[in-house]
């Protein structure tokens, strides 16, 4: 057959089949091999090395394929019993090494049965219902020696419950949450548009299996169980000629199989990691507070856990303290009920701890302790545990005490704002600040702002809508805007993280007392979003006016903005294509809201992937409205004299000219749309040959019918070939060059959302080489009828 140092090659030329020796190592062994040398797959004779270089792979007279060392002894052996006739052996492609009779072509025996530390495509992992046999990844010593580690991977089904489970030994260190039909509901980065292909059932024999599939060779991937235990999605870049680590199941220290102990749940971007769940506290208080967590958490309030036919009115019935987005704990006990059946069950079974339901699991519940709980970003189910009334009573009673305090305080407060305000509204000899907010306030404008007034003829709005908040509450907050609350900064000022009294997390955007522009945004942002309300803005929640300061107060975005998911490597690949998807239909549903539904027609002005703000549930807002501009009723563009905005994102029209109008922001977003498909920015894009910017790049490619070059590798889908194609088709209609040619914002709706025939663009992109953008002039007119400060490009800078 082959004699070492011979290889054989798959038809595909992927995978090879030879002899080979590990790093820091002399041993020979036969494996089979991915692209390179050190991606080794499946190793024949891994606990029985040779020790020189005279090995052979041959078909022994019995019919089996064999490993014989120097002497012709036999070292390994594919172990078929019962050989009838003559047989032969084949190298399939996905490196499938195949045992068969040489008459029938039946199948023998086959590597892909018999896996190593590697899972590919089509190979199964196994465990028999009925013998608990199971067929398992088995992690190499070492890196340097393949012999069977102590690591070791597989699916197992526990109470109609399916899991995929990494042990040490025979102690888990790592499970991945139940199997909904679709995903594994405890690994973050699956959510309900993973479409890797897992697929599970029964196959006929007893044996639960579990494999995947992939639709298109060139996204070919791989799950390998390195030498520590940890499981580890690979993928080839065929640019560096390296494999590259898409996902590990080591993520966080959370991911440690119980690090927190019994009902406890960790949260990786929480300090310290561990906390108790409602109604429970550490078991030793002086080890959880020395970050040793091993003893977890033990009920505080004993359940009063009444019967139905307990005739007793004095004691009341325990409750459920709900708990989302996370990884449910083991030992669930799976049943086919419904969701309030499964409530129910749980409530009159004292024994029962917690329950869950999801439609493709069914009814989850746990009477053993709740152990390996893990509070999860994205995806995840809902988790109910039981806890005695009394402690969802003190939830109640803290709950009526926090909103009468906060109704009583905020009444006292904009009470006393107005007292205030009406005081100060009398002094002539107030600073000039101060005296442009209050005429601005009345409804009137400063003089310095006749000529270009951002909020145009706007209906007059009253700060007296807002909540009025004192300087000192807010510096409490922020912990006197402390740098480490800090989440950016933009041309006007800096945005801080700060929390009420009660609880509630905001975010606080201090305007720059140096800002010879910044009380005029913050003006423009009080008049525009306190008006505005739709689930893709941002919600202003109050502001502050004392003395020199001016700031704006926003409900708080955890996940922060888009560019700080879209531009960084570790964050991109949490964003699959789904949920882009849903990212621009949100931002196209905020920007139509802005031109054609709001109680104001306005231009943003300023869209752009730091202006974007990502909730929990990573559901786009559309941000920062100091640039925004109320416009008229019709649709021809106007004229300004002062030119705002971020290089990269404005249109042609706008930075050249000072003509603004939808098609502005039509422009903006149609940038952002390749932005997040590409994964690149555009105002850092440089193509080093032809000296194009990211517009210009995606232009060419298209024309070339090349465009897949340009899609994000961490999210091509080939089952969504066509909707990618389909969003840089529309990114390039709303970047076209002449501003009439752009589609409007309610017919990018209607493109996002149907699969009619898409019109080719009929102008070629604005700004296709780099240095146009850059070097872009401002118009005469406002050169010279405007300030030496004409000019304010905000800075790109994530929160």
């Amino acid at each position: 057959f082959i004699k070492d140092p011979e290889t054989l090659i798959s038809k595909d030329g992927n995978f090879t089949l030879g002899f080979f020796s590990p790093k820091n190592s002399t041993n020979r062994y036969v494996g089979i091999w991915w692209k390179s040398q050190s991606t080794i797959i499946w190793v024949a004779n891994r606990n029985q090395p040779l020790n020189d270089s005279n090995g052979i792979v041959a078909i022994s007279g019995d019919g089996n394929l064999v490993v014989l060392n120097g002497h012709k002894q036999v070292i390994w052996s594919s172990n078929v019993s019962n050989i009838a006739s003559n047989t032969t052996s084949q190298f399939w492609d996905f490196g499938n090494l195949v045992l068969l009779e040489s008459i029938t072509r039946n199948i023998l025996w086959q590597s892909i049965q018999q896996p190593s530390d590697t899972l590919l495509p089509s190979m199964k992992l196994s465990i028999n219902k009925r013998t608990g046999k199971s067929v398992k990844l088995k992690s190499w010593r070492s890196p340097s020696d393949p012999s069977v580690g102590n690591f070791s991977s597989s699916t197992v089904e526990r109470q109609n419950i399916l899991e995929v489970i990494i042990w040490n030994e025979t102690r888990t260190c790592w499970r991945s949450g139940p199997w909904n039909g679709g995903v594994f509901t405890g690994i973050q980065a699956m959510t309900m548009a993973y479409f890797f292909g897992f697929q599970t059932g029964d196959d006929g024999e007893g044996n639960i299996v579990l494999y995947y599939t992939i639709q298109n060779d060139g996204d070919f991937f791989m799950y390998h169980l390195n030498s520590k235990g940890i499981l580890e999605e690979i993928r080839w870049d065929d640019t560096k000629k390296e494999v590259l680590v898409t996902w590990t199941s080591r993520e966080s220290e959370c991911d440690v199989y119980g690090i927190c102990g019994i009902f406890a749940t960790c949260n990786s971007l929480s300090s310290p990691i561990c906390s108790c769940l409602r109604g429970f506290e550490p078991r030793n208080i002086r080890e959880w507070n020395r970050n040793n967590w091993t003893d977890g958490c033990v009920r505080r309030t004993p359940l009063q856990c009444e019967r139905v036919n307990n005739k007793s009115t004095s004691r009341k019935e325990d409750g459920f303290s709900k708990l989302q987005t996370i990884k449910v704990p083991d030992f669930a006990e799976g049943s086919s009920v419904t969701s309030d059946i499964c409530r129910n069950l749980c409530l009159k079974n004292c024994s029962c701890l917690a329950y869950s339901h999801n439609d493709g699991i069914g009814c989850m519940s746990w009477t053993e302790n709740l152990l390996d709980i893990q509070q999860l970003q994205i995806g995840g189910l809902n988790l109910y545990v039981r806890v005695a009334y009394a402690e969802l009573d003190k939830g109640r009673n803290m709950t009526t005490v926090i909103i009468s305090t906060v109704i009583i305080g905020t009444l006292i407060i904009v009470i006393c704002a107005y007292i205030i305000w009406r005081r100060r509204s009398n002094h002539l000899a107030r600073k000039k600040n101060n005296k442009s907010f209050q005429l601005f306030n009345k409804g009137g404008s400063p003089e310095h702002y006749a000529t270009d007034n951002e909020i145009g003829e706007s209906p007059q709005v009253k700060l007296q809508e807002l909540l009025i908040f004192d300087f000192e509450k807010l510096a409490t907050a922020t912990n006197n805007f402390h740098l480490s609350n800090k989440l950016g900064h933009g041309g006007f000022g800096t945005v801080y993280k700060g929390k009420l009294q009660d609880g509630q997390e905001i975010a606080v955007k201090r305007l720059s007392r140096a800002s010879g522009q910044g009380l005029e945004e913050f003006m423009n942002e009080v008049v525009v979003i306190c008006k505005l309300q739709h689930r893709n803005l941002v919600r202003l929640l109050g502001c502050c006016i004392e003395g020199d300061e001016k700031m704006l107060m926003y409900e708080y975005m955890p996940n922060k903005s888009l560019d700080a998911f879209i531009f960084d490597p570790s964050k991109n690949i949490l964003l699959d294509w789904r949920t882009r998807y849903n990212i621009i239909e949100g931002i196209a549903r905020g920007l139509l809201y802005l031109h054609r539904d709001s109680r104001l027609r306005i231009i943003h002005r300023d869209l752009k992937a730091s202006n974007v703000l990502l909730d929990e549930e990573l559901n786009p807002k559309i941000s920062d409205f100091g640039m925004a501009r109320i416009f008229g009723g019709g649709d021809d563009p106007v004229n300004t004299n002062r030119i705002v905005g971020t290089y990269g994102y404005m249109s042609p029209e706008y930075a050249m000219q000072g003509l603004f109008s939808e098609k502005t922001d039509v422009f903006s977003f149609g940038v952002l749309i390749l932005e997040i498909v590409t994964g690149r920015r555009n105002s850092s894009f440089y193509d080093n040959e032809h000296a194009l910017s990211l517009l210009g790049f995606v232009w060419i490619k298209w024309r070339e019918d090349n465009i897949l070059s340009l899609i994000d590798e961490g999210i091509y889908d080939p089952s969504h070939h066509n909707y990618i194609l389909r969003y840089i088709h529309i990114g390039l209609l709303c970047v076209q060059e002449i501003a009439v040619d752009r589609p409007t914002m309610a017919e990018v709706i209607s493109m996002l959302n149907s699969e009619a025939a898409l019109p080719s663009p009929s102008s070629k992109p604005a700004f296709i080489l780099m240095k146009s953008m850059l070097n872009s002039k401002w118009p005469e007119e406002c050169q010279s009828s405007s300030s030496n400060n004409n000019v304010s490009i905000t800075e790109i800078c994530g929160r």
